[in-house]
């Protein structure tokens, strides 16, 4: 078991799936459709879902010779901040989960890395570490309020759709100053 998993999974918690209904023979399935609160830090630097949002969870428990295979998708809302111009992000992401839960005492244990397939404790599956990744990477690490969002003004600091098409900071050096009346008409 990993230095981080909790010794006893809590089966009121709402990322823990209860397995008692699901036959242990392969091919037997259940489906579950639950809203559960996010869990805290479910995002990364410039976008999350908040804590405690509702996330819809779909999904699909089956059973196989090893184990219980969860597969479905995942919803919630995301709030976060362009990483061009700062304006807010106020969006959704649904995600495809899709994880192999190993019995205890199971060759799996024998066969695979601790980490490579998740282990169930008793009839229970946490839910939460799969949630977790499956949404995390779903997110950009740069996240933009549209997508052909022009940013801001490295300047002035004003958002480029906020200015007149000819904004511009442009400084003529004093020393070339006088060419540029060549380029002048007259009037």
């Amino acid at each position: 078991m990993p230095k981080d998993m909790p010794s006893q999974l809590d089966p009121r918690s709402p990322l823990v799936l209860d397995t008692r209904d699901l036959p242990r023979r392969p091919g037997a399935l259940r489906t579950h459709r639950r809203v559960v609160p996010a869990p805290a830090d479910l995002g990364v630097e410039l976008i999350t879902v908040p804590e405690g949002a509702d996330l819809d969870l779909d999904l699909r428990l089956e059973s196989v010779s090893e184990g219980v295979l969860v597969t479905g998708t995942v919803t919630g809302p995301v709030k976060g901040e362009c990483g061009r111009c700062l304006r807010e992000i106020d969006d959704s992401v649904a995600v495809t989960i899709q994880e192999l839960y190993a019995y205890e005492n199971s060759t799996t244990d024998d066969t695979t890395d601790e980490d490579e397939v998740g282990r169930m404790q008793g009839d229970l599956i946490d839910l939460e570490p799969a949630l977790r990744d499956a949404v995390v990477l779903a997110l950009p690490t740069n996240p933009l309020c549209r997508e052909d969002c022009p940013g801001l003004c490295p300047d002035c600091g004003v958002h480029w759709d906020d200015l007149p098409a000819d904004h511009s900071h442009q400084q003529i050096d004093p020393r070339w100053a006088g060419l540029s009346q060549l380029t002048r008409t007259e009037e």
